[in-house]
C-alpha cells in the first residue's frame, strides 16, 4: 500500500475512527490523540498489514488501544467521576437521546461491541478481531448490553 492509498482509506475511515474513540474517551481533544497516535502508528507499521483489505479493521484495533492507553495514563493523576457534573458534560457532548445518554454508562465490555456493531456497521466477526474476541464471546456481549442498555431505558422511559 502506497501513501496515496494509505490517505485514500484513512480519510475514508476517519468518521468511524472519531465515533469508536469518542465512545471510549468522551472528550473532543483526547479523541483527536489517540486517532492521531494511531494513524501515526499504523503508517510506521504498513508493513505488519497481512491483508490490505481490513486496513479499517486494523486502524480501528489500534486507535482502540490508543484510546486505552489514553485512559490508562490519565487514570494516574485524576480519575473522571472526580469531576463535578462528569455524567452532564458526557450527556451533552453526545446526542441529547436517552439511548445515547444510558449507552455511554454502559459497562466498556458491553458498549464497545455495541457501538461498533449498531454504529459502525461493523459484523460479529470484524468486532471479534477488532477486540481480540471470539464471535461467541461477541453476541454474548452483544446481548447482554443490550440487555442492561433496554432494562435502563425502561427505568428511565
Amino acid at each position: 500500500m502506497d501513501k496515496e492509498e494509505f490517505s485514500r482509506q484513512v480519510l475514508a475511515a476517519e468518521g468511524s475512527l472519531y465515533r469508536v474513540a469518542k465512545s471510549i474517551l468522551h472528550n473532543d481533544e483526547d479523541c483527536a490523540d489517540a486517532i492521531q497516535s494511531g494513524i501515526l502508528k499504523a503508517y510506521q507499521k504498513l508493513d505488519m498489514l497481512r491483508e490490505p483489505r481490513y486496513f479499517k479493521t486494523w486502524l480501528t484495533r489500534i486507535v482502540i488501544n490508543e484510546c486505552y492507553g489514553i485512559l490508562r495514563y490519565a487514570q494516574r493523576y485524576v480519575a473522571l467521576d472526580e469531576y463535578p457534573g462528569w455524567d452532564a458534560a458526557v450527556a451533552e457532548e453526545w446526542e441529547d437521546s436517552p439511548v445515547m445518554t444510558e449507552l455511554v454508562q454502559l459497562e466498556d465490555k458491553y458498549r464497545m461491541p455495541i457501538v461498533l456493531q449498531q454504529i459502525e456497521g461493523y459484523s460479529v466477526k470484524e468486532i471479534g478481531e477488532i477486540l481480540g474476541l471470539s464471535e461467541a464471546n461477541v453476541r454474548n456481549r452483544l446481548f447482554r448490553g443490550k440487555a442492561v442498555l433496554k432494562k435502563r431505558l425502561e427505568e428511565v422511559i
